[in-house]
């Protein structure tokens, strides 16, 4: 299959302060992004990685209505997570495996535009921070989406549009921190066993390591208008945990009844959501049960895979609650 990747822009080299006390007293230049983004990735993924990552490749649950193409945007504003290159190389070996979709990668906000956009079926933001599109980029996305295309996004797509409210709409909510850290291994439920983006992980709840937001309530989207397919599973103590620590007291205070949301689709208009926010560590993007999820998502975003949007509020599903305790490590 042809995949066409856009590079990452031209990097531009500081240069270097010359002798004196006039120099000495200035300021340095803002790295660019590029620059920052060559010294957060280092090399990685290495070939070990994408071993481990290419071993674990899910299927294809659909077959294509047509040839499909997904724009997976990577570029960051603040926080830039290491997992982005894993993402995107498993991005691509899926669809070389699968022949679900060809996709592009790119970090410049010159391709949100009308015209651009029209060769793509979804829009995948790949774990993007604190984002800035300008107002035409800004229409263009909501064009894309309201006229009948997909938006997917993955763990800090969740971190964006923090001035743009119908930006923070269209994936749901934004951060209001991570109580639940990258380090520790979290209990999560089906919130719909027999939703067909959840047959990944085949009507059981799960254990998994990784990091997990919470949202602003103020502007989270809630159960009225997503459903959501995955959420932390409160019912276990290990959850509960880092809800200790004093800083987060006043937030559980307020939100009353802990409801923390994970995966969630949504209609759009014309067009449909797909997000995740499993995604934060590395080796996320190696664990086949979260690729399974992740493409059963996209081809929903893409109009591949039918699947129930009905928001979530006021149905009556049984959850698949996490097993008591985390499996032992072999």
């Amino acid at each position: 299959m042809i995949k066409t990747v856009l590079p990452l822009a031209a990097c531009a080299l500081l240069g270097s302060l010359s002798t004196g006390v006039a120099q000495d007293n200035k300021k340095p230049a803002p790295k660019t992004w590029p620059e920052n983004a060559l010294a957060k990735f280092k090399g990685n993924p290495t070939a070990d990685h994408k071993a481990q990552i290419e071993s674990n490749l899910p299927k294809a649950t659909a077959e294509p209505k047509k040839d499909r193409k997904i724009l997976c945007f990577w570029r960051c504003e603040g926080f830039i997570h290491t997992s982005i290159p894993f993402c995107n190389h498993a991005v691509e070996k899926i669809a070389e495996t699968t022949e679900a979709y060809q996709v592009d990668l790119a970090d410049d906000y010159s391709v949100f535009t009308d015209e651009n956009l029209k060769q793509y079926d979804a829009i995948m933001f790949n774990n993007t921070t604190n984002l800035v599109p300008d107002e035409a980029q800004q229409k263009a996305i909501l064009n894309f989406v309201n006229g009948g295309k997909g938006i997917i996004g993955v763990h800090a797509a969740a971190d964006n549009f923090k001035k743009w409210e119908d930006g923070i709409a269209m994936i749901g909510g934004v951060f209001a921190g991570h109580p639940w850290t990258a380090g520790g291994t979290w209990a999560f439920k089906l919130d719909d066993p027999e939703h067909p983006l959840n047959a990944a992980f085949k009507g059981s709840g799960f254990w998994h390591k990784d990091e997990i937001y919470w949202y602003k309530p103020e502007n989270f989207q809630g159960r009225e208008r997503l459903r959501v397919l995955l959420s932390l599973d409160m019912s276990k103590p290990k959850n509960h945990e880092p809800l200790k620590n004093k800083k987060f007291e006043e937030q559980v205070a307020a939100r009353g009844e802990l409801d923390i949301p994970v995966s969630w689709i949504r209609e759009i208009g014309e067009g449909r959501l797909f997000f995740t926010n499993l995604g934060h560590n590395d080796l996320t993007f190696a664990n086949q049960t979260v690729l399974q999820h992740l493409i059963d998502g996209m081809q929903y975003a893409m109009g591949d895979i039918e699947a129930d949007a009905v928001p979530s509020n006021g149905l009556k599903i049984e959850p698949a609650l996490a097993p008591e305790e985390a499996p032992k490590k072999k």
